[in-house]
């Protein structure tokens, strides 16, 4: 009987650890601000070879959009698997307050958490949430990564308020804070481990300030590069609540950049700072490859969402158009479509759940979004789901395969016919033959709209500032 007993304990760890050899690995990187200038995605300056292979060897989502135009609730609506119209997280939110926001976040089990639970060795570093990851829930934590380095003196742009600027600074990448964040990925990578793992790591760039060495800059002539659609009269049919809530007079507007001949150079250092980071994301993969978990990780990249460089007149996100909504998100290891280009709308809130289901673990029944595996087998026209952008209580963007649709607190409205205007320039809102779209549309608002949480707050103008209770504090 003890022999038996023996025997089936054995077996049971024998079968525990050919389950966890089955299991894959997850190797998640998150970039700051990266709208969609990679060669991937169709742009026609960015030199983004690395990010290009990962696409190469996997699927992109080239219609994927955030839940919040902003890196705060975007993060956490992308770790938590909640819409900002649920949880109430409209703006910025430290990492361990996404937890007090309410019961439901209380309870709700984040993206690294659950595949912890799982049996997952958890490691992070860099920018992976807001500020880093809440404490506590690391296995292995390489560290969070600063904004800067900053310049002594702005090159410029020098208006209060926003850390925007442009210019060849440092000297070396080893003072670029995605320096440790790199090396410490490559280190974790070359170690051994005894469970499956869940590697996450943060790219600050190309967030704000666009400084990299020069030689990042010496990639791009400032005059061969392609300026973004622009139209000068481009908000002078949309409601009047837009001129509150797109109201940033801390950013360069696209006819100060104009006048000043700064356009193309703001173009230049963007597109420097891509290059940068893809370089560092080459390196990770490398690592990767070079590691016994090349065959048997999956890969996620994504953006917390788009950037505008001059369409609708700034240099900013925060908006519900399209510019600031899309994000680049990319799929890439066992089992996944090489080469796959899939322009169905889609979701950033949709990551969770892919990874879950890609992961082989047990559907989290608290995810809003959707899993996009079935997108890896079949035709993107079967996905019938709208994407959805909310920025601030009752502000949302509907995104369908044909259109834009826009409502605000109020009551105001854009429409926009993507295959006629994809750059969303004429508002159809008021056009009597579009209502019966307007009505579709309408019914794929949130249902629910929950109250700012007193944890999120955001404070860049005047419309924001008076949103949330934790801005009304003293």
């Amino acid at each position: 009987m003890k022999y038996l007993l023996l025997t089936a304990f054995l077996l049971g760890i024998n079968t525990a650890c050919a389950q966890n050899k089955q299991k894959p690995n997850v190797l998640m990187i998150a970039v700051d601000d990266l709208n969609d200038f990679v060669g991937a995605f169709g742009n026609p300056d960015a030199i983004t070879p690395n990010i290009d292979r990962l696409a190469n060897r996997g699927t992109i989502f080239s219609n994927a959009h955030c839940q919040a135009p902003l890196c705060g609730p975007s993060r956490a609506s992308i770790l938590t698997g909640l819409r900002p119209s649920t949880t109430g997280i409209y703006g910025m939110i430290a990492d361990n307050d996404i937890k007090k926001v309410s019961p439901l976040t209380a309870n709700t089990k984040n993206l690294p958490e659950y595949f912890k639970n799982a049996g997952y060795y958890l490691m992070g570093v860099g920018k992976v949430f807001h500020e880093h990851f809440p404490d506590g829930l690391l296995d292995e934590d390489g560290g969070a990564s600063e904004y800067g380095p900053y310049a002594p003196q702005k090159f410029k742009w020098d208006k209060k308020g926003t850390s925007t600027d442009w210019g060849a600074y440092p000297k070396s990448e080893t003072e670029m804070p995605d320096e440790h964040a790199t090396q410490w990925a490559i280190a974790a990578l070359e170690k051994s481990y005894n469970q499956p793992f869940f590697l996450s790591v943060g790219f600050i760039r190309p967030h704000v300030p666009w400084y990299v060495p020069q030689k990042w800059f010496d990639l791009y002539d400032p005059a061969k590069l392609h300026l973004p659609p622009y139209l000068a009269t481009d908000k002078d049919d949309l409601p009047a609540i837009t001129k509150q809530i797109d109201d940033w007079p801390m950013m360069p507007t696209t006819q100060w950049a104009i006048e000043n001949n700064e356009w193309r150079n703001i173009l230049q250092a963007y597109l420097a700072c891509v290059s940068y980071t893809d370089y560092n994301v080459g390196r990770v993969l490398d690592a990767l490859q070079k590691s016994k978990y090349a065959d048997n990780t999956i890969i996620v990249l994504w953006s917390d969402h788009g950037y505008r460089l001059g369409e609708k007149n700034t240099f900013a996100k925060v908006c519900l158009w399209d510019r600031a909504t899309k994000a680049p998100l990319i799929f890439a290891g066992p089992n996944i479509p090489q080469g796959k280009n899939v322009k169905a709308p889609v979701e950033l809130v949709d990551i969770y759940p892919t990874l879950v289901d890609l992961a082989h673990l047990p559907a989290y029944s608290a995810n809003e979004g959707f899993s996009l595996v079935s997108l890896f087998k079949t035709a993107d026209k079967k996905w019938k789901h709208p994407a959805i952008t909310t920025w601030g209580k009752d502000n949302h963007s509907i995104k369908t395969r044909d259109y834009r649709f826009i409502q605000y607190e109020d009551g105001s409205q854009e429409l926009y016919d993507l295959k006629k205007d994809p750059n969303e320039w004429e508002n159809l809102a008021k056009d009597k033959r579009y209502a019966s779209i307007i009505l579709k549309m309408k019914q794929l608002l949130p249902k629910q709209n929950a109250e700012w949480s007193g944890f999120s707050f955001y404070k860049a103008n005047e419309y924001f500032k008076h949103k949330g209770l934790k801005t009304n504090q003293p």
